[in-house]
């Protein structure tokens, strides 16, 4: 009962966080989404080719979709916990009789809810673009809340390990944000020489973003249950690092 309250009560908090500064929180996902569909889907996209059957902002849509669910549900349990590690706040949640579990999920969760309202929000203004179809809403289900859980986890693993502010952007800036636009969200990769195929093929977020893209269009460029597989693993394997780091306290105590 008293781990219930306590995960009810961090949800709470978390969610009355990212609303009461939706300015901050929401609404640059938006307007940046807005402008990609604006820009590459309208202005430039009506000079490309059709893409696997369907016009190019059908085909984006998909991938922005995704990238608004990975930025939010990353940056919002990292500069969360982060935050509360810095003004010391959370140790009275490790004091506390509150489980590891709880604390855990309780941030992830925020960060869960956080990356699929802005999926929502930016799939609304889609909406005035395009007329988007859907193929399977169980595969774009799943996938969406796997990756939205998969960052959420390491989002809370790079708040862990940050000593300062400045460790909370190195992780988006230089890793995550060169791994989405090289995820296959504006392209094919089968428009790409068979090295840099082989190459992309390492990268994770292209099987994300294929999969959600299939979820909508029913096209990929990678086996769908290959990609579900390896998105539940990785997950598995953070949440995992997750606990570990809680029981032994690293980059948790001083």
């Amino acid at each position: 009962m008293n781990d219930w309250i306590a995960f009810e009560t961090i949800i709470r908090k978390e969610i009355t966080r990212f609303l009461r500064i939706w300015q901050q929180t929401l609404l640059p996902s938006v307007i940046t989404m807005a402008l990609y569909l604006a820009i590459f889907g309208t202005f430039l996209g009506s000079r490309i080719d059709d893409m696997q059957g369907f016009s190019y902002i059908q085909f984006i849509v998909p991938g922005l979709i995704m990238m608004s669910v990975i930025t939010n549900a990353y940056t919002n349990v990292v500069s969360s916990f982060f935050s509360s590690k810095f003004v010391r706040s959370v140790e009275e949640l490790l004091i506390s009789p509150t489980s590891n579990f709880v604390i855990i999920m309780g941030y992830v969760l925020g960060g869960v809810l956080r990356g699929l309202l802005v999926g929502l929000l930016v799939t609304i203004v889609a909406l005035f673009f395009t007329k988007l179809v859907v193929h399977n809403l169980l595969v774009i289900s799943m996938f969406i809340l796997l990756t939205a859980l998969l960052f959420s986890f390491a989002g809370m693993v790079n708040a862990i390990f940050a000593r300062k502010f400045d460790d909370v952007n190195i992780i988006p800036t230089f890793v995550l944000t060169p791994l989405i636009y090289l995820g296959g969200v504006f392209y094919s990769i089968q428009l790409l020489s068979g090295p840099w195929q082989i190459l992309s093929k390492f990268n994770p977020i292209l099987y994300m973003v294929n999969g959600f893209r299939f979820g909508f269009l029913g096209i990929s460029d990678i086996d769908v249950f290959l990609a579900l597989a390896m998105i539940f693993l990785f997950t598995l394997v953070l949440f995992g690092v997750c606990l570990y780091l809680f029981k032994k306290g690293i980059g948790l105590r001083h």
